[in-house]
């Protein structure tokens, strides 16, 4: 059984045509790259790396990450976004960048040890075993590689924020976007990270500024949240 939810995949491929569009649907995304990229970057110094994106979608970090000199592989089982990704990779003529309908789990099977970054950015939340895929993300990444995760917390805040404010008051997110009994709490996410075989080295939070309409990073993970994990330099 794949570990994907078809719901889930039918809905971003329905909006894949407007990935690129920085005023559509996928704005915050456009708005959140370069904070989630040069975060990676000050940590895994990617320029020359082989990193794997888990669950790129249309490619926005993918891309950035390419044209930071890093060669990337972009993964996802949403096939439109996938295209779109390609297609857009290849107007802007990048060729260290590739893009493959593959889950993580049979990525992982496939190419183990073979990263030295994996990112997964956004994802966690929409699929039906998120452990599964941080097991995955483990198994891919080389001894000592940097794996990158970030997900949305699971309290009443979040919900506020990121369901009813994102969603229904601001409309900066389509609604249905998120289903709330996916979210992810930190100590959650941290049990599996330590389960996996992952050492946990930073939590960040990334807020939403209403006046300036500006995202920046911060330590409060109570609603958006991303964690940088090393494997040790041990691991088989």
């Amino acid at each position: 059984m794949s570990n994907a939810d078809p719901q889930e995949l039918a809905k971003f491929s329905e909006l894949a045509h407007r990935w690129w569009d920085p005023e559509s649907e996928f704005r915050p995304l456009h708005q959140i790259n370069p904070l989630r990229l040069d975060w990676i970057d000050q940590l895994a110094a990617i320029k020359g790396k082989n990193v794997v994106d888990v669950g790129c979608g249309g490619g926005i970090l993918a891309e950035s990450m390419a044209r930071k000199g890093a060669d990337v592989l972009g993964v996802d089982l949403a096939d439109r976004p996938l295209k779109v990704a390609q297609l857009h990779a290849m107007e802007a003529g990048l060729p260290n960048i590739a893009y493959r309908s593959v889950s993580a789990e049979d990525l992982a099977a496939e190419q183990p040890g073979h990263f030295d970054v994996v990112t997964c950015m956004e994802m966690l939340e929409h699929v039906p075993d998120p452990s599964s895929i941080v097991r995955a993300c483990y198994t891919m990444a080389k001894p000592g590689a940097w794996v990158f995760f970030s997900t949305l917390n699971r309290n009443p805040k979040s919900y506020l924020f990121a369901i009813l404010g994102a969603e229904y008051i601001l409309k900066l997110l389509p609604k249905g976007t998120h289903e709330f009994g996916r979210f992810i709490r930190p100590a959650e996410l941290t049990r599996w990270i330590r389960e996996a075989g992952l050492n946990p080295v930073q939590f960040k939070g990334m807020g939403y500024n209403l006046l300036t309409q500006q995202y920046s990073l911060n330590e409060d993970t109570s609603v958006n949240y991303l964690v940088a994990c090393r494997k040790p330099l041990s691991a088989p």
